[in-house]
């Protein structure tokens, strides 16, 4: 009897134990992410096509997640000051930065003084969009196409220019890649902005401009510009008449202007994981797809892996680019 007794004892202990021990990593467990609203960093302010975008994202995301996820515009320094928020804030996933080919492919190189390194501060979590930038002329410029272009560029080296949104900008880079592949002399006139230059653009006091997708059919459809070529790699669906670059003589010549979300170093890789797989969810959603088209833009799904090794040929790419141009803004 006494032994029996004596076993039930022991048998009882070990259960309370073995449920001592079950209950403790959920007595221990955080709670469940996201458990609260998410901010988002744009490098831009608001109205412009990147806000757009951002704030697409963080819709769509945030109807996945089940969380609001806030859109939060620091705009100043090329995108820099937004870099640098987003890179010190807490690595808990509730801080996510919305960059761009400029700010964090570009800006690396440009930037000799650079505060924060977005390769290094920064975890990818995915990329978003891509889209070409879109080569347009001015109405009374006897060119039709990248042919008819060149040709006039040797025939008055120097005369013909482009203008930008300033030093260093996507599309400042853009014509100084175009010009040193076409082999042509052509002169960079940079603004404080792109609606300055289509104003001159407009009236003919500038040559040409690459500009997005988004912001010229407008353009296109009133005759105010006359669209020429497509700076990436595959046609526009919003332009399809409209050739690419590559298409048209300069096979090599791809520049695509890309979206992609990254969170601050340090951030939790289970945390990564899920954003990325909701991040992806949304992509392949056909009201965003229609939405991220009428942006003139196409889904780019992909593994943080993939962001990280985009990131990486694109640094590599534009430093030759800024190298070449001699482009630097401090």
């Amino acid at each position: 009897m006494e032994t029996t007794l004596n076993a039930l004892a022991s048998l009882r202990s070990a259960l309370v134990l073995s449920c001592a021990l079950a209950a403790a990593p959920l007595a221990n467990a955080q709670p469940s992410y996201p458990d609260k609203p998410i901010r988002i960093v744009v490098p831009f302010p608001p109205g412009g096509p990147t806000d757009s975008m951002a704030r697409l994202v963080a819709q769509y995301l945030g109807q996945q997640l089940s969380q609001s996820v806030i859109v939060d515009n620091r705009g100043g320094a090329g995108g820099n000051i937004a870099t640098e928020v987003a890179a010190s804030s807490p690595a808990d996933g509730y801080t996510l930065y919305f960059g761009t080919t400029g700010t964090m492919a570009i800006n690396p190189s440009l930037y000799r003084h650079l505060k924060t390194d977005p390769i290094k501060a920064l975890d990818s979590v995915g990329t978003v969009a891509s889209t070409p930038n879109l080569l347009v002329v001015s109405p009374t410029l006897p060119a039709n196409n990248i042919k008819e272009l060149i040709a006039l560029a040797r025939q008055k080296p120097g005369s013909l220019t482009f203008g930008s949104a300033g030093n260093g900008s996507s599309n400042h880079l853009s014509g100084e890649l175009f010009g040193s592949m076409a082999g042509i002399d052509i002169t960079h006139v940079p603004y404080k902005g792109t609606g300055a230059a289509l104003t001159d653009l407009f009236g003919g006091r500038i040559s040409m401009l690459f500009d997005t997708v988004a912001n010229q059919v407008q353009f296109i459809a009133s005759g105010k510009v006359k669209p020429i070529a497509l700076t990436g790699a595959h046609r526009s669906e919003a332009l399809p008449k409209v050739p690419t670059i590559a298409e048209s003589g300069l096979p090599d010549f791809d520049v695509t202007i890309w979206f992609g979300v990254s969170a601050p170093k340090g951030t939790p890789p289970e945390v990564v994981k899920l954003l990325n797989l909701r991040l992806q969810t949304a992509l392949a959603m056909p009201e965003f797809k229609s939405k991220l088209s009428a942006l003139g833009a196409q889904p780019m799904p992909g593994t943080p892996a993939d962001y990280t090794r985009l990131i990486q040929a694109d640094t590599a790419k534009w430093a030759k680019v800024v190298k070449l141009t001699g482009a630097t803004l401090d």
